[in-house]
């Protein structure tokens, strides 16, 4: 199986699209959330993922982003960003996103997708020290996670 696996796209359409162009034939996308947030094209990028998307965990700026919660915690762009990604919203992609499932959420048999740490959808993983406690409870061989902006991968 070939997997795309895409996360922290915030809206961004145009490079969405050149992800997609690059990677050609794929047998799933699996996205591991931040759909939306920051992009000036929240719907139209919401929209493609919903058509092609075989996974998809929500992010934190999906959960802000649809009224889940609010955006204490953010800083004044991403908060304004995420207002703004909200006004933007059609109903059906708003709802889209609240619907959209807390990870971790299971890929594959071997392969589990998350947002930020597999234990909870905010947390960074950035080091070593930060991915040896929930990587050691995961049941799967293999954990994509996002959140970081850090692309990786072997």
């Amino acid at each position: 199986m070939r997997a795309l696996v895409v996360s922290d796209i915030h809206g961004n359409l145009q490079g969405l699209e050149a992800v997609l162009a690059a990677a050609g034939a794929v047998d799933g996308v699996w996205n591991l959330g931040d759909t939306v947030g920051y992009g000036g094209n929240p719907n139209e990028v919401v929209e493609r993922m919903r058509a092609i998307a075989t996974v998809n965990v929500r992010g934190n700026h999906d959960r802000v982003c649809c009224g889940l919660t609010n955006s204490q915690g953010f800083n004044p762009v991403a908060a304004e960003a995420a207002a703004w990604t909200h006004r933007k919203l059609t109903p059906e992609n708003l709802e889209w996103l609240r619907e959209m499932p807390k990870g971790p959420v299971a890929a594959s048999v071997r392969a589990m997708c998350a947002h930020g740490s597999p234990l909870h959808e905010d947390h960074y993983i950035v080091s070593m020290r930060d991915a040896w406690t929930p990587l050691q409870r995961m049941q799967t061989e293999i954990t994509f996670f996002g959140h970081t902006h850090v692309q990786g991968g072997a």
